[in-house]
């Protein structure tokens, strides 16, 4: 019986595999942080809240472990942009949490927050204070 085995039949294993390779190539994801107004008015050190982020993403339960994965985190003058592969499932809520514990480090969490300007991207704004008028007219 196996010697009258036709070439399709043989074919039709090996398509299987074929499906599969055309499959793995997956796109990244990245995210950005936008940090052009602290930036502009020279409180924030982009380098240094990069330098921050890359020492404690997690990436698997792990720090330290960005290279392993194919996560990058580069920087523009203003912009932090943080690239993962998109079958990884970085999380976008980390890059917020670190992004408050960085200014919370840095004393600039009273003026500063970081708010989601699009699906994937974060930005640090100041607070919008427009209250200071009031509070000289209660006295």
């Amino acid at each position: 019986a196996f010697i009258n085995s036709s070439p399709q039949q043989l074919n039709h294993i090996n398509t299987g595999k074929m499906a599969k390779g055309k499959g793995a190539k997956k796109g990244t994801v990245k995210f950005v942080i936008d940090c052009t107004a602290p930036v502009d008015d020279k409180v924030l050190d982009v380098a240094s809240f990069e330098k921050y982020l890359q020492e404690r993403i997690k990436v698997e339960g792990k720090t330290g472990n960005l290279a392993q994965n194919n996560v990058t985190v580069s920087r523009d003058r203003t912009k932090l942009t943080i690239a993962s592969p998109s079958d990884l499932g970085f999380s976008k809520r980390q890059l917020k949490y670190l992004s408050k514990r960085y200014l919370k480090k840095q004393q600039l969490r009273d003026y500063l927050r970081v708010v989601a300007a699009s699906k994937n991207s974060y930005e640090l704004r100041y607070y919008s204070i427009s209250a200071g008028d009031d509070e000289d007219a209660e006295e």
